[in-house]
Formats: structure tokens, C-alpha cells, sequence
């Protein structure tokens, strides 16, 4: 099993875009557990991904609930790099 923060990274690389309900809802059955698995810290692994260049804000949207949703893409070489240190 992956680190969360590494399987994060890699579910960038395999969606168009997501938020970060997103990605809890595809890593929830293995990391559900994890202290980390809150909305505060991987919304905080996110925001430092795209501040390291590996991840990029696409879009903008208001949950039912209004909460702001931001949505992140992992860029041609944001991806490249991602897939090149952290392998499946």
C-alpha cells in the first residue's frame, strides 16, 4: 500500500479533474483509517501539490451544501513527474 499522499498523486493521473471529495471518495476503502483522511489535510496535500507545480486548479463550482469546490488536474508534466517517482 502506497502512502496516502502518494496515492492522492496517482489518482490525479488518472481522472480529467477532481476535488478533494472526490478523491476521498476513490481512496476511501483503503485509507478511510488513516489520521490523514480528513478534508482539512488532503485539501492541504492538495494546495501544496499545485504550489510544487505537479498539480493545477481547473475549475471552480458550489456544493448544494455552499461550500466552495475547487477542482485539480495533474498537468502533462505534473503527471510525468508523479508516474516517474512514485510507480504503481
Amino acid at each position: 500500500m502506497k502512502p496516502l499522499n502518494y496515492a492522492m498523486l496517482k489518482y490525479f493521473t488518472t481522472v480529467e479533474d477532481a476535488c478533494v471529495d472526490d478523491v476521498m471518495e476513490a481512496l476511501k476503502g483503503e485509507y478511510s483509517n488513516f489520521k490523514a483522511f480528513t478534508r482539512d489535510s488532503m485539501t492541504s496535500a492538495i494546495m501544496t501539490a499545485e504550489a510544487n507545480g505537479l498539480l493545477a486548479e481547473t475549475r471552480f463550482e458550489m456544493s448544494s451544501s455552499n461550500e466552495l469546490k475547487v477542482y485539480y488536474c495533474a498537468p502533462e508534466e505534473g503527471a510525468a513527474t508523479i508516474n516517474y517517482y512514485i510507480k504503481d
